[in-house]
């Protein structure tokens, strides 16, 4: 975790700790241990955009610690492809490179590319949904929206839920939601291509008094 990070949520040691002592008793689990806490690498101070997933790629290789985001060698998921394309007809002045689309761009930006779980096992997703996870992230995050003006991006139905629940309990003006359906293929089609996420995120960003991200893949 970077030094702001163990500051912010030095409170909430315990429950990691507990967490940590579960998955270690696991076999299988993805991400690799030391990729699990990637999100909370770089300085929070300087989040302005958070795009919240629900767990890790079960598939052992591809989960590298960012929602959403998979190693390069990695053949992309569905998801993941279609969040390019989206991208690519939101701003079509963007560079994007939908044969390998590296997200790290973004979170170097101040986009918080955050999980609700941050592990999960080998060949099954939602795993670790059980485990405390979910209490932890919303914890980091409400400690986030304390500090930072936020533009949060949500992408089907349980993270809008987190998104709303972040908001409620925020003073007016902290936050602001970015909401469609998942860009998974099951569900794409209704309502995630053409929500232009992107250029809204820019927006209420400019909005805010905020720089605009640039997206660029």
């Amino acid at each position: 975790m970077h030094p702001t990070w163990q500051n912010w949520l030095a409170q909430y040691e315990p429950m990691l700790a507990q967490i940590e002592a579960q998955v270690l008793q696991e076999k299988d689990v993805v991400p690799e241990l030391p990729l699990v806490m990637r999100a909370f690498e770089t300085d929070p101070m300087k989040i302005k955009v958070v795009l919240i997933g629900q767990d890790p790629y079960p598939t052992r290789g591809d989960a590298i610690g960012l929602a959403f985001a998979i190693h390069k060698s990695r053949q992309i998921p569905r998801s993941l492809v279609n969040i390019a394309k989206e991208l690519k007809s939101d701003l079509p002045q963007v560079a994007v490179n939908t044969d390998s689309p590296d997200l790290s761009n973004w979170s170097q930006q101040g986009v918080l590319l955050l999980n609700t779980a941050l592990t999960t096992l080998e060949g099954q997703a939602g795993a670790h949904s059980k485990l405390g996870w979910e209490e932890f992230t919303y914890s980091a995050l409400s400690e986030l929206r304390l500090r930072n003006k936020l533009v949060l991006v949500l992408w089907g139905k349980s993270a809008i839920t987190l998104g709303r629940k972040l908001a409620s309990n925020s003073r007016e003006g902290q936050i602001q939601l970015i909401e469609s359906v998942h860009p998974s293929p099951l569900s794409a089609f209704r309502g995630f291509f053409g929500s232009k996420p992107f250029s809204r995120a820019n927006g209420a960003l400019l909005a805010m008094g905020l720089e605009p991200i640039d997206w660029s893949l």
